[in-house]
């Protein structure tokens, strides 16, 4: 598994020469796909303008076809399975602090709601509406060739805008099914999110994050619940199980190492509670990820 901290440093091991806080992808043929999982950390727009891709997110699979559009936050782990021979697509990366800069609220792009799977959604535009944020990517490519006085903050604004167009899309589907869980303006939720990520491999008790969001361990079950429709120990066992996936990748590591850099107190240890969440060994995974 490959995980970089910075958009520089994840797209320099891809071959992408890029020194800035965002990249945009010129749509041209990609002939040679990543061939093991690799997570993001940072966010990304990835549209399909051809053909059809099978992707794997977070363990499950996915078909992308013309007009699907992805949406990822950090931490999301993506692996390419196959594409067709016209498979296009326009991407759009960007670091969270360039597009937060001068904005109070460190939440605001998961108070858009854009997130359906809590890290990410895939979402199925018409033509008009995949044009229309084409069109943007097109707008935002060009001001990017421009070296101005203004030309940080008006891409800034160009990519924000684009995320508005892409929640519109979310929202229009979603206010179809208005019994969906809703999760965004939930600050305390959010929050509790942001802590699992930073504190999940030292500490797994809901207690701990409670007391850090300053509510009672109920308090934060029926936050969580109402957000997302899971239990707190639930997401905090299934964001360590992506810390497991991105160390299984690695054949270097042996079970016993990743179970010590997992913060379990051995290997057998580790390997009842991943067959317990995924009903498969942490052998077994690693098996699957060889072809």
């Amino acid at each position: 598994m490959t995980s970089y901290e910075s958009l520089h440093k994840t797209l320099s091991f891809y071959g992408v020469n890029c020194h800035k806080p965002y990249y945009i992808s010129s749509g041209n043929p990609i002939f040679n796909y990543p061939t093991t999982p690799f997570r993001l950390d940072f966010y990304a727009l990835c549209i399909c303008t051809e053909g059809y891709l099978q992707v794997e997110i977070d363990n499950q699979q996915y078909n992308i076809s013309q007009y699907n559009f992805l949406i990822s936050a950090p931490s999301t782990i993506i692996k390419f399975l196959h594409s067709s021979e016209d498979f296009r697509m326009k991407l759009l990366f960007f670091d969270q602090n360039f597009l937060l800069k001068n904005l109070s609220d460190p939440f605001i792009l998961e108070k858009l709601g854009i997130f359906k799977n809590l890290s990410f959604s895939i979402q199925t535009a018409d033509e008009d509406q995949a044009n229309l944020l084409l069109r943007l990517l097109e707008y935002l490519h060009d001001k990017t060739r421009i070296a101005g006085k203004f030309s940080e903050d008006i891409v800034r604004t160009i990519v924000f805008n684009i995320l508005l167009e892409v929640a519109e899309i979310i929202h229009a589907e979603r206010a179809q099914f208005p019994e969906d869980p809703q999760q965004e303006g939930n600050t305390p939720f959010l929050k509790f999110l942001k802590l699992v990520q930073l504190h999940v491999i030292q500490h797994r008790d809901i207690q701990f994050y409670a007391d850090l969001l300053f509510v009672s361990g109920k308090h934060l079950i029926k936050i969580v619940k109402k957000s997302s429709g899971k239990t707190p120990l639930q997401l905090i066992n299934e964001t360590l199980l992506k810390e497991a996936y991105i160390l299984l990748n690695n054949p270097e590591l042996t079970f016993s190492e990743i179970a010590y850099q997992l913060n379990f107190c051995s290997a057998s240890t580790f390997g009842r509670f991943f067959k317990k969440h995924t009903q498969m060994s942490p052998s077994e995974f690693r098996n699957t990820q060889i072809h």
